[in-house]
């Protein structure tokens, strides 16, 4: 069996009706659950995971504080990996019944990205569109998996460049280890000087993992999300799933302006890099319809 990156979106990691760590732990135990399947059926798989949600929950409790010392946004993203690594990695763990391995990662990033000057990625809660304007920081109308809006904080989402922990992520992969890197889409930093430096930003997930695959040869690319494929018109009466597609046909899509950014439109960017890069096959699903996408019978196939 070849190597399968998963993809892990945020919001699967956060139930909306149940922020508490416990509420955490129980949407990452039935995640792991499916994701041990891929084990049983004998793939070796290195888990990625976002953290939309979280980091923007780290910057409102901030916001709102008057006590202790405020982190810039790097810090942010550095604290949620190890967060949700560390729940990750003990609950596949014990599920998996072995010893899972938790890389604290770095991507690298142009310190001169136009996305900088244009914020895309969403992050924290939702809100209104008269609490969306009200705030102090820049919103964006997003569209939720059941077709609602509503506005969530964005922040700036430079393209990767460099997974600054490949060879470590790479050894331990040949060594047979189940791996969990590349948190949040890594922990943003620029080169200058031959010195590391963090920067404020969040990069997506998605993006970071095609880079990732692309690094240890993956024949999979797995994008799990809240929805069970990437749709044309969706949130509209209209909207329908994208069964199969080749990269030409999503190039077409994302020139016609189907997919939002900050949302399905990085999804399917790294579906594109992965296949064109590698040359195979890449899954846009849930996690509910995990095994059926696997066999080729659900979720948006992308292929070559």
């Amino acid at each position: 069996m070849g190597r399968i990156i998963v993809a892990l979106g945020g919001n699967t990691l956060l139930p909306m009706d149940d922020e508490t760590m416990a509420g955490q732990r129980r949407r990452v135990r039935a995640a792991v659950e499916n994701l041990a399947r891929l084990d049983e059926a004998g793939h070796d798989f290195v888990l990625t995971h976002g953290n939309g949600p979280q980091v923007g929950n780290l910057m409102l409790q901030q916001e709102q504080s008057d006590a202790g010392p405020r982190f810039p946004l790097d810090v942010l993203v550095a604290e949620t990996q190890a967060q949700l690594g560390y729940i990750l990695q003990q609950e596949l763990g014990n599920v998996l019944e072995e010893s899972v391995t938790t890389v604290i990662t770095q991507v690298r990033v142009d310190a001169h990205d136009e996305a900088f000057e244009h914020p895309t990625k969403p992050v924290g809660p939702h809100y209104s569109e008269s609490e969306g304007r009200s705030k102090p920081f820049q919103t964006k109308q997003v569209t939720r998996p059941d077709g609602t809006t509503t506005y969530r904080r964005v922040v700036p989402s430079p393209d990767p460049i460099e997974v600054v922990e490949a060879d470590r992520i790479e050894t331990l992969v040949a060594d047979g280890k189940t791996v969990i890197c590349a948190g949040g889409g890594g922990i943003p930093v620029v080169r200058e000087r031959g010195q590391l430096r963090g920067v404020e930003a969040v990069i997506d997930k998605d993006r970071a993992s095609a880079l990732v695959a692309d690094e240890i040869d993956a024949t999979m690319l797995l994008l799990l999300t809240d929805v069970d494929a990437a749709y044309t018109d969706f949130g509209s009466a209209d909207q329908a799933p994208i069964e199969e597609a080749s990269v030409t046909e999503l190039r077409e899509l994302l020139a016609d302006g189907e997919f939002a950014e900050g949302s399905m439109k990085p999804k399917v960017e790294a579906a594109i890099d992965f296949v064109e890069s590698q040359g195979e096959r890449a899954i846009i699903t849930s996690t509910d319809v995990m095994d059926d996408a696997l066999a080729g019978d659900a979720g948006t196939q992308v292929l070559p």
